[in-house]
C-alpha cells in the first residue's frame, strides 16, 4: 500500500501537470480562435474564385481544355498524394485521422502512388509506415500565400511533366471547435464545369481580353488558392482538436487529483486510528500491569 508521502508526491505530480495542460489548453484556444478567423475569411473568396473558373472553362471547346494540362483528364498511370497533417502532437486523434485517410485512399489504387507531406507529423508517419515521399514542406503558423505557392508549383509541375497524373489532397476540414473532417479529394486535374452547368448562376461575367487568355493564369492562381485554403483548414483543425484534447487531459487530472486526495485523507485517517490504537492499548498494559 502507498504510504502518505507517496500519495503526496503523486498528487503534487498531477497537480504540475494540470497546470501545464491548462496553459496548453489556454494557448491552443487563442491559436485556434485566429486561425478559425482566417480560415473562414478566406472560404468566401476560394467559393467565388471557383464560380468564376467555372464561367471560365465552360467558354472553353473540349479541344482547348485537353491543351490545358491543369484541366485536361488522361489515363491514369501514377498518382501523387498531398498530406496537410500537423507539426506538433498532443492533439488527439488528428494527425493520425489525416495520414490514416490518405493511407486508406492509397492502398485502394491500383496504380503506383507518391506523398508530398506538409507539417512534420505528416512527414513521420508516412516514413514509419514506408511510403514515398517525393517532397515535404513545414507548416508555418500562420501560414500565407506566398508558404502554399511552392507546394502548388511542385504539384503543377509533377502533373505537367507526367510524373503524376492525378493529384489528390488529404486534409482536414474545419467544421466546428468539436468536428473537424479528414478527407481526400481530387486536387489536379481540377473538374471545372463546362457549358449549361456552369452558366446556371445567371451572374453575367465581361472577360478581358478574352477567356482563353485569363484561363492559365487563373487556373495557377486558383491552385495556389486551393492548397492556402487547406493549410488554413488544417492549422485550425490542429489547433481545434489540440485544445479539446488538452481539456479533457485536464480535466481528467483534476478527477485523479480528487480521487488521490480521497485516498490519501483515508490512509492517514487509517494511520491515525492505528496510533490511536496503540496508544490506547499501551494505555490499559500500562493500567493493567500497575493493578
Amino acid at each position: 500500500m502507498a504510504t502518505l508521502r507517496e500519495i503526496r508526491k503523486r498528487i503534487r505530480s498531477v497537480q504540475n501537470i494540470s497546470k501545464v495542460t491548462r496553459a496548453m489548453q489556454t494557448v491552443s484556444a487563442s491559436r485556434m480562435r485566429r486561425a478559425q478567423l482566417m480560415t473562414l475569411a478566406t472560404r468566401p473568396y476560394a467559393d467565388k474564385s471557383w464560380e468564376v473558373l467555372q464561367h471560365l472553362a465552360g467558354r472553353l471547346s473540349p479541344e482547348q481544355r485537353r491543351a490545358l494540362p491543369l484541366l485536361a483528364p488522361r489515363p491514369v498511370r501514377a498518382i501523387e498524394v498531398l498530406v496537410i497533417a500537423g507539426t506538433r502532437g498532443l492533439c488527439g486523434g488528428y494527425n493520425h485521422n489525416v495520414v490514416d485517410a490518405a493511407l486508406d485512399f492509397a492502398a485502394q489504387q491500383t496504380v503506383p502512388v507518391r506523398f508530398v507531406a506538409v507539417g512534420r507529423k505528416a512527414r513521420e508517419y508516412l516514413v514509419r509506415y514506408g511510403r514515398q515521399i517525393v517532397a515535404d514542406f513545414d507548416l508555418p503558423d500562420p501560414p500565407s500565400a506566398g508558404d502554399a505557392r511552392p507546394i502548388a508549383q511542385l504539384l503543377r509541375e509533377d502533373l505537367e511533366s507526367g510524373r503524376a497524373d492525378q493529384v489528390w489532397l488529404a486534409s482536414t476540414q474545419f467544421v466546428s471547435t468539436l468536428s473537424q473532417r479528414p478527407k481526400v479529394q481530387l486536387l489536379l486535374p481540377i473538374q471545372a464545369m463546362g457549358g449549361a452547368e456552369a452558366s446556371t448562376s445567371g451572374v453575367p461575367y465581361i472577360f478581358e481580353p478574352d477567356a482563353e487568355s485569363i484561363i492559365e493564369p487563373m487556373l495557377r492562381r486558383f491552385l495556389d488558392l486551393q492548397v492556402y485554403r487547406a493549410m488554413l483548414e488544417a492549422l485550425a483543425s490542429e489547433h481545434s482538436a489540440r485544445m479539446v484534447a488538452m481539456r479533457s487531459a485536464t480535466d481528467n487530472a483534476l478527477r485523479l487529483i480528487d480521487d488521490l486526495t480521497l485516498g490519501y485523507n483515508k490512509a492517514r485517517q487509517e494511520a491515525i486510528t492505528k496510533e490511536l490504537i496503540d496508544i490506547v492499548g499501551g494505555a490499559a498494559a500500562l493500567a493493567h500491569a500497575k493493578a
